[in-house]
């Protein structure tokens, strides 16, 4: 593996290195190459994760495996009904042989954090991971404290019928950059499964395919990759319609129109390619806007609002 010392990597090693990443993934979440391609990109593109799903479907798996592949520090939160903001983000405790509170840092001071069944906690409980999600950083008793870099969210949640959730408010929504779901396995890879060649059973012989200095640099990569003025031209129409169709609560906020440029960028590089091209924005487009966008009247099926919106938009 090359040696980037956080600079950019080159495009060819970048490939290599995402080629890895996804193999491994593909090994431990069978059927899914879609979803993990999904998720590296969303993760590339230093954005956070959405992954709502029945119980039991593998979410948590794949949360895990994505850490113990790009080597990040890990830290698991069970949300749940009682859970406190303290809890997550840290508390002061008297030190007796200081005299003095110490802070004691909670289990968002991870490089990864899996919030695991995010909407069974109180809105208030939601609510701590705002300021760390958006700014990378803590508030607490008057002082601000750095996460650690790079920093990342994938949080878990079941679907908002369930008994004991709540769902979670615009705000939080549209800090998660994509949205995805699992699914059930197909027949072919739930018999594999049935047989034990993959799943939670096989993370412990998981190995780090990369470290968190060339995460950083496959994200400055990304970053290089062109995006044309006609590409720009085509997302800023698909956002302009979004918010002038009618259709929705409202549109898309200038947050998520942002994350689509790194997430599309990120998904080329991906690819292979040094530029991104129509069909990146339309492969994307979808996992960006389900959770996002509120049909006025609950017209469209919440899973086909990007495909709606992109036969909307012509390409010109």
């Amino acid at each position: 593996m090359p040696d980037i010392n956080n600079s950019a990597i080159a495009l060819s090693d970048a490939q290599t290195l995402t080629n890895s990443i996804l193999q491994q993934l593909n090994s431990v979440i069978l059927g899914k190459s879609k979803q993990n391609k999904i998720a590296l990109t969303c993760l590339l593109a230093n954005g956070h994760l959405l992954i709502e799903d029945l119980p039991g479907c593998g979410k948590t798996t794949q949360a895990h495996a994505i850490a113990i592949t790009l080597g990040l520090d890990f830290k698991r939160i069970q949300f749940t009904s009682d859970l406190l903001p303290s809890d997550i983000l840290g508390v002061s405790i008297f030190e007796k042989e200081l005299n003095q509170f110490c802070f004691h840092q909670g289990p968002i001071f991870s490089q990864l954090v899996l919030a695991d069944e995010v909407n069974r906690a109180t809105p208030k409980t939601q609510s701590s991971l705002l300021e760390a999600m958006e700014e990378r950083q803590v508030s607490s008793e008057g002082k601000t404290l750095t996460l650690p870099s790079p920093f990342f969210v994938i949080a878990t949640q079941n679907p908002s019928q369930q008994i004991g959730t709540f769902e979670l408010p615009e705000s939080q929504l549209d800090r998660f950059l994509l949205r995805i779901s699992l699914g059930y396995p197909e027949k072919s890879a739930e018999r594999r499964l049935f047989k034990g060649e993959s799943g939670r059973g096989k993370l412990s012989a998981l190995t780090s395919v990369i470290n968190a200095e060339q995460l950083i640099g496959l994200q400055q990569t990304s970053k290089q990759i062109h995006l044309a003025d006609s590409i720009i031209d085509y997302l800023q129409n698909l956002v302009a319609y979004t918010r002038n169709c009618n259709i929705f609560v409202s549109g898309l906020s200038t947050r998520a129109c942002l994350g689509l440029i790194d997430a599309v960028k990120s998904y080329a590089l991906i690819q292979g390619r040094e530029f991104v091209i129509i069909e990146d924005v339309q492969a994307l487009f979808p996992y960006l806007v389900a959770h996002r966008l509120e049909p006025i009247n609950n017209i469209i099926d919440p899973q086909d609002i990007g495909k709606s919106i992109i036969e909307a938009v012509s390409v010109d």
